[in-house]
Parts: C-alpha cells; sequence; structure tokens
C-alpha cells in the first residue's frame, strides 16, 4: 500500500506543476497580426511590461532572421530585445500606456529594409466573469482533463486488484 500513496503523491506534484503551467498559458494574451507585407506579416501580443512581437515569413510562416530592428509607439522610440523563441520584447515608452496605439516598425532581413506600420488594439477593460480552476481547466485544456480521468481509472483499478490479490 505505501507505493500506492507514494504513488498518488508523485501524481498531485505532477497536477500542482500542470495547473501552475496552465494557469502561466492563460495569462500571455495570443498574438495578432498587426501589419503584413508581401514578405512579412507581423503579429504582437500585450504584456505588462510592453510588447511581445513575432515577425515571420509571410509565404510560409516560417520565424524571420532579422538583422536589425527600430520600433516606434505613438512616435516614440522603443527598446526591443531579442528572446530565445525568436520573437521580440518591446518595452513601452514614457508617456505611453497600455491603449491603442499606432505602431511602426523597421526591419531589415535578406538585405532587405522593409518599413511596417498598424494599430496595436485596445486591451479588453471588461474581464470576463472568473470560472473555477475545474472549469477552466475543462474548458481550455479537454485533453488534460482526458488524461486525469485516465490515470484515475487506471489508479483505482491497481487499488482493487492489489485488494483482491492480498
Amino acid at each position: 500500500m505505501r507505493g500506492v500513496s507514494n504513488f498518488a503523491l508523485w501524481l498531485a506534484a505532477g497536477l500542482l506543476a500542470c495547473t501552475a503551467q496552465t494557469r502561466a498559458a492563460e495569462s500571455a494574451a495570443p498574438p495578432a497580426t498587426v501589419a503584413q507585407s508581401p514578405l512579412v506579416t507581423l503579429a504582437a501580443a500585450s504584456t505588462p511590461q510592453g510588447l511581445s512581437l513575432q515577425l515571420r515569413r509571410a509565404a510560409d510562416g516560417a520565424p524571420l532572421v532579422v538583422t536589425d530592428l527600430t520600433v516606434s509607439i505613438d512616435g516614440r522610440t522603443a527598446t526591443a530585445a531579442r528572446a530565445a523563441d525568436g520573437s521580440w520584447s518591446v518595452a513601452w515608452p514614457r508617456g505611453t500606456g497600455q491603449h491603442a496605439a499606432r505602431l511602426e516598425i523597421t526591419v531589415s532581413h535578406d538585405g532587405i529594409r522593409e518599413l511596417l506600420s498598424g494599430t496595436l488594439p485596445a486591451p479588453a477593460t471588461a474581464a470576463a466573469p472568473a470560472s473555477t480552476g475545474a472549469a477552466r481547466l475543462w474548458r481550455i485544456h479537454k485533453q488534460m482533463a482526458w488524461w486525469i480521468l485516465n490515470v484515475a481509472v487506471v489508479l483505482i483499478a491497481a487499488i482493487a486488484i492489489s485488494r483482491r490479490m492480498s
């Protein structure tokens, strides 16, 4: 019986880790296409610190290899830093905040320099009503809920078989 309780402990720790990862993934807004040229598609998502930008090739959606990037939000220059996944993090310049803003980007790639401009959508002010953790888990991550259900069924069967054998 000690093996079963250790397994239950590991299962609970795994569920807590999955829940924390789920909540972190929910807090980030999905990127929306802001501007597009024949060669480049620019997607942006608001973060509490600023913006997350993704530059991709328009033809196949592959990440773009950028040699130089200049960002301007509402006419004010913003600093951009490349992330490990190929996206760019942009801090809000002073005097601007999270609102519908004019975004202009100069990007150099493949020996070409392009100017992309678009309007960032205003963040939603009215938040959706908060649902319980189990309902949110079921609604957003149905596959994870099925895995949890399958593990629970197997655990119950293992307990029943172990009691029958002893």
